[in-house]
């Protein structure tokens, strides 16, 4: 596939140090500086992304509730305009279309962002269903830009450059419109950082204005732009799924942990057959945290093993600097999952791995052998998420400090 690119293209490729290709094989900025201070000062201060590989679908009419009502796994029919619901949209057989966000803006009109990745399936999975709904669907993603804005800064500083909005009244999974610069946004309190944080819906012709003018504006506040290296050890502390690595349609919400977004009250929608029979069924293997006892990540596909014996065996290195050195190492016993992601946590200054556990060893404690760059590396099984686990900050109230 040819690659894709962002509003912002131009802009990363003066200032990114690498651009790398990623979901929707679109060009994304791998780090600014380095990925290690994009992490940290996203936690502490204000850090800023370009997400407009994201997919946005128009969807209006009166039939418009009706159908994302039908798409979606969770209930929309009890939305507010101005509210923001987090769901899965599963196939025939209950496997994972993708995780999406809906906008309510009212019973006539909504919109759901999707991933990047599946952003073509995606909307025309939408379109599709939509006829005969007295609902029209859109594919706006080529007019829209998303800029993120998260840290714990993140109000403060939108505050001080937003008109006709008010962010300190604007509640968590809500969204306003303001003006930023005489551009208008849609603003909306989400993110995928675990952090305080907001998500800026922008025409695309006004993007590279507006992210200059922020990156301007944001230098008091200590804001920095951030790339996919940081995004992926912020998200991978907050346990937060990745469609393509952590999440597909052979996946159901109950594997990954997202069932709670269910609602089995809901008389009819997409999948929901499929899924009763799975709770029946009950699960076989569930995504599951890791802290990997090793100065590296694993990598997609690295496989996970029980320990055969307590008792460990002499491994001598050959080469390196630890040649000619004796380690214990752990027997591998029989193969018990898949790692999916990985990523040094620097906030929880720890190396960590989510990925799909056998149930009988998902249990917290529990000890398991990772191959991760073709050595045994010992791993403990660990609740989710590795940081924050309340999710205080994301619901904060007021500018908060790590």
């Amino acid at each position: 596939m040819p690659e894709r690119r962002t509003p912002l293209y131009d802009i990363h490729v003066r200032t990114a140090s690498e651009m790398v290709k990623g979901g929707g094989d679109f060009m994304f900025p791998l780090s600014y500086t380095s990925p290690i201070e994009e992490h940290h000062n996203t936690r502490t201060n204000v850090g800023m992304q370009d997400l407009s590989t994201m997919g946005e679908v128009d969807i209006k009419g009166p039939g418009a509730e009706r159908l994302v009502n039908r798409l979606l796994v969770n209930e929309v029919r009890d939305m507010e305009p101005g509210q923001v619901v987090y769901s899965t949209m599963v196939n025939e057989e209950g496997g994972i279309i993708d995780d999406i966000t809906t906008y309510k803006f009212s019973d006539d009109h909504f919109m759901i962002v999707t991933g990047s990745g599946p952003r073509k399936k995606s909307a025309r999975w939408i379109a599709d269903h939509a006829a005969g709904t007295s609902a029209y669907t859109t594919d706006i993603t080529a007019s829209i830009a998303l800029l993120s804005i998260q840290g714990p800064r993140s109000r403060e500083f939108l505050s001080s450059v937003t008109r006709d909005a008010h962010l300190d009244g604007l509640r968590f999974f809500r969204f306003t419109r303001g003006q930023i610069h005489e551009t208008e946004a849609l603003i909306s309190r989400t993110g995928y950082t675990g952090e305080l944080g907001y998500e800026l819906y922008i025409p695309a012709e006004e993007a590279a204005g507006l992210w200059e003018f922020l990156i301007k504006a944001g230098r008091p506040f200590g804001l920095k732009p951030y790339g996919v290296a940081a995004m992926q050890s912020l998200r991978i502390e907050k346990a937060l799924p990745l469609y393509g690595a952590d999440i597909d349609e052979s996946r159901t919400p109950f594997q990954v942990g997202l069932d709670r977004f269910i609602r089995f009250d809901k008389r009819d929608f997409v999948g929901r057959a499929a899924l009763l029979r799975l709770q029946d069924i009950g699960l076989q293997e569930r995504w599951t945290g890791l802290v990997l006892e090793s100065s590296i990540p694993a990598q997609l596909g690295d496989p996970v093993y029980s320990i055969a014996d307590i008792a460990t065996f002499r491994e001598r290195m050959f080469s390196g600097s630890e040649a000619g050195d004796y380690f214990d190492r752990e027997a591998p016993g029989t193969h018990v999952g898949t790692v999916t992601s990985s990523a040094k946590g620097h906030t929880v200054e720890q190396m960590l791995a989510l990925g799909y556990i056998q149930t009988t060893h998902a249990w917290p404690g529990s000890r398991l052998l990772v191959n991760v760059g073709g050595r045994p590396v010992l791993a403990k099984v660990t609740a989710t998420p590795f940081f924050d686990p309340q999710g205080a900050r994301m619901r904060a109230k007021g500018t908060r400090k790590l």
